[in-house]
Parts: structure tokens; C-alpha cells; sequence
């Protein structure tokens, strides 16, 4: 989710630099906690200085992506509904991913990008601890829930932001190991082996290690297939094909499955079936994360320039979301019904919209956005 400090279609003074493979690094505007500004070669001007602008593209997944995030946690508590629990199946499986695979492919650059630590901290830790206490508290006194007062147990929807910290600080190592998919797809199988600690959301990190990887993996030409006029066709019944396959497993597979955090012991099966069962699930997640992109407009959109700050409605929507559950909101028989799953569900795209406005973003930019200058030095302290 991203949080840059400028409008994404506005250049940047500073230039583009040419990575050794020819692709342009994408470093861009503060706070851009996934894509670290999801920048793009331009023309260069006359001081002779190439600027960087964002790349529609992938502000329009990001944007949309997220959508389909709050769509998914507005309908959560109305899963009973088979409507409901085989949409909420058919978006975990691949809306998240995508999330992650845009993350590893703009993080590509980051073990040479300056000023690492700060932004590791800024964009990413402190966020974290605000948002873990605001719904850690939310639980307590909004839901009367026993919540663990921890910050290591992240709480909700705040794990995402954990595992983009361990997944970017991790960096280096894919980049210098021969076979990375490879190693990071049998980390991700050996998770599901035995129950790991709920403490700093180990299991989830690991299982979901792979997408991150793919997208490191990732390059610009790769996504310039998926725009490909026969691809974008295909898409279409692959998407309809999820969906279909989604409504089929509703009363067949525990959506503790897509949430990547769980044990085959604790899913009830042996390791033989749960390993074959998350190699279904990458290829599916993948493949399913693929045609989502391939769908995804290239050009400028009225959305746009809402995908570069995606992170204020992820770590907001769950606030009322979870206030509307903890009060009751979610109660009323007419919800729980198909025409109820999808108010619900166009609800979420609604407050989508609304946490994406100035006044909202103005209000919260403190803690979405700290400035922390005064926390830093401007340089490294000597080691001698």
C-alpha cells in the first residue's frame, strides 16, 4: 500500500538512474511504502535531468486491488451466506498476492536505494505500532474482546505491514541465491509442516514468501506481456473460471486455507495433502493474480492517482468495518442473504472511495505519514 507525499502523475526533480540491467529504478516520492515510488523513465527535460513519474499501471492494480481488499473485509462476517464465503474465497485468493507481488517487484532496488533504515521505520514500523495499539484498543473497549496487549502479535490487518518489513529487509539474499523461487516455494511448503508461533505472524510471513519473490523476479517486460490483447482476453474466463471454482469449494475448504498462517495438522490434514494443497494454491494465486493484472488499464484513469495512497485505506477501512461487527451492524437478517452480501460488498467499494479523500487523509496523515526528520541524523554515526 502506498503513501507518497506528491500526486503520482507529478515528475520528480531528482533523476532516474539506470540500474545495470537497463530498467530504471523506481525511487520516488516519501512514504511510498510498497512501490518506494513507483517511478518511470520520461523525457529527459532541458537541464538535461530525466524526471520520474509513476506508472499508471500500477497505480490502477494498486487502487483497485484495495478495493477489492475492503470489499472482502465488509463481506467477512457474512460468509454463512454461500454468495458471500465463495466471493470472500475467490478475493483472498488473489488480492493479497497481488499486493505482494507489486511490492517485491518495486523492492527490486532497495538493498541500493538511500536512506534504508529511515525508511523501513517511517513508512513501515511506525505505522505499525500506531495502527496495532488503535485496534488492539478498538477490541478491548469497542468489542469487549480479550485481546494479547502486544506489539508482536500484530492484530487484524496491521500484519501486512510486518511482513513487507522482514520481506524488504530479506532483499539481499534473493538477489545473490542462484534458484530464489525456487528456495522461497519450499520455505513457503515447510511452513505448512508443523503450527508456528503466532508471534510476529511467522507462519504468514513465510507461506506468503513466494509472491515477493515472483515479483523481485519480475521484470518490466513481463508485465508488458500480461497487456497483451489474446492475454487480456483469456483473462476474462480465467477470472469467471476462479469465481466458479470459488462458489464449488465454499462448502468443501475452510477459509482458514487462504489467510497462509495455519499448519496441515491444524487444517485437518496430513502434511502429503496440505503440501499438495499449497502447491495448488500458489499456482491458483498466481495464476489468478496474473489475469487480475492482465485486466488492468495501462492508461491514466479518474482512479489513478488514488493508487499512490492506498496505505491510508488499508489501515483505516478496518476500523469501521470492525466497529459495524463489534456493535451488531452485521446482524440484520436482510444482510445475510445474497442481496445483502453484495449492498455489503458495494458498501466497501464506497468507503474505498470516501478514505481516499483529502479531508480523510489530511486528518491521519500523522500517523499514515510521520515526518520523523528529527529522529535521524543526517549521516551514519562512525564505527571508529
Amino acid at each position: 500500500m502506498v503513501t507518497p507525499a506528491a500526486d503520482p502523475g507529478t515528475p520528480s526533480s531528482d533523476p532516474v538512474k539506470p540500474s545495470s540491467d537497463g530498467d530504471p529504478r523506481h525511487v520516488g516520492a516519501r512514504g511510498d511504502a510498497i512501490t518506494d515510488g513507483a517511478a518511470t523513465e520520461s523525457r529527459p527535460e532541458a537541464t538535461g535531468r530525466v524526471p520520474k513519474t509513476r506508472d499508471p499501471f500500477f497505480d490502477n492494480a494498486k487502487y483497485i486491488a484495495i478495493v477489492l481488499v475492503v470489499a472482502g473485509h465488509a463481506m467477512e462476517a457474512l460468509r454463512d451466506v454461500p454468495v458471500g464465503k465463495a466471493l470472500y474465497l475467490f478475493l483472498y485468493m488473489f488480492h493479497m498476492p497481488v499486493f505482494i507481488i507489486v511490492s517485491g517487484y518495486f523492492s527490486r532496488r532497495f538493498p541500493y536505494s538511500k536512506n534504508k533504515a529511515r525508511k523501513l521505520i517511517t513508512q513501515l514500523l511506525v505505522p505499525y505500532v500506531i495502527f496495532q495499539i488503535v485496534y488492539l484498543l478498538l477490541g478491548r473497549f469497542v468489542g469487549g474482546r480479550d485481546v494479547n496487549p502486544t506489539l508482536l502479535d500484530p492484530y487484524f490487518l496491521v500484519w501486512f505491514l510486518l511482513a513487507l518489513f522482514a520481506w524488504r529487509l530479506s532483499t539481499p539474499v534473493w538477489l545473490r541465491i542462484r534458484w530464489p523461487l525456487l528456495v522461497a516455494v519450499l520455505i513457503s511448503l515447510a511452513a505448512g509442516l508443523q503450527e508456528l508461533p503466532g508471534v510476529l505472524e511467522t507462519g504468514r510471513i513465510l507461506s506468503l514468501l513466494p509472491f515477493f519473490v515472483l515479483g523481485m523476479m519480475l521484470k518490466p517486460e513481463h508485465f508488458a506481456y500480461l497487456r497483451r490483447r489474446w492475454v487480456r482476453i483469456l483473462a476474462v474466463p480465467v477470472l469467471a473460471g476462479g469465481l466458479v471454482v470459488a462458489y464449488w469449494a465454499q462448502t468443501r475448504m475452510s477459509v482458514e486455507w487462504v489467510f497462509w498462517r495455519r499448519s496441515n495438522g491444524y487444517l485437518g490434514v496430513d502434511n502429503l495433502t496440505g503440501t499438495a494443497m499449497r502447491v495448488g494454491m500458489l499456482v491458483c494465486a498466481t495464476t489468478l493474480s496474473a489475469a487480475f493484472l492482465a485486466l488492468v488499464p495501462s492508461k491514466k484513469t479518474w482512479f489513478t492517482a488514488l493508487g499512490a495512497i492506498t496505505l491510508y485505506v488499508y489501515l483505516l477501512h478496518g476500523i469501521p468495518v470492525k466497529v459495524a461487527d463489534y456493535l451488531g451492524g452485521y446482524d440484520h437478517p436482510a444482510l445475510h442473504t445474497t442481496l445483502g452480501v453484495l449492498a455489503v460488498a458495494v458498501a466497501g467499494v464506497l468507503l474505498a472511495g470516501l478514505l481516499s479523500t483529502p479531508p480523510v487523509r489530511a486528518a491521519v496523515r500523522w500517523a499514515v505519514e510521520p515526518k520523523l526528520d528529527w529522529a535521524f541524523r543526517s549521516r551514519p554515526r562512525g564505527l571508529g
